[in-house]
């Protein structure tokens, strides 16, 4: 049986931005901004991204820090939000 679980280390980070925004926002609206960047990840990727399911590529880690106004490195832990 294989472990689904730490494939990344930025989905809680991940979650914990997406619902501080005002109003919370929703992986739909995640998706959507993501796709104008030409980044496709679908809701049910997000969600298993948020839970540690699912990689993440360079570029979805570049374009989920913009969509959701944040660093790389805070995503990652490197650093605290300001």
């Amino acid at each position: 049986m294989t472990d689904r679980t730490n494939r990344n280390i930025i989905g809680p980070r991940v979650r914990l931005a997406r619902l501080s925004e005002k109003p919370k926002a929703t992986l739909a609206d995640i998706s959507a901004r993501l796709e104008v960047l030409d980044v496709k990840i679908s809701v049910n990727s997000l969600g298993k991204i948020e839970n540690g399911w699912q990689s993440v590529t360079d570029k979805q880690l570049y374009a989920l820090a913009r969509v959701l106004k944040v660093t790389p490195n805070w995503l990652l832990g490197w650093e605290e939000k300001e």
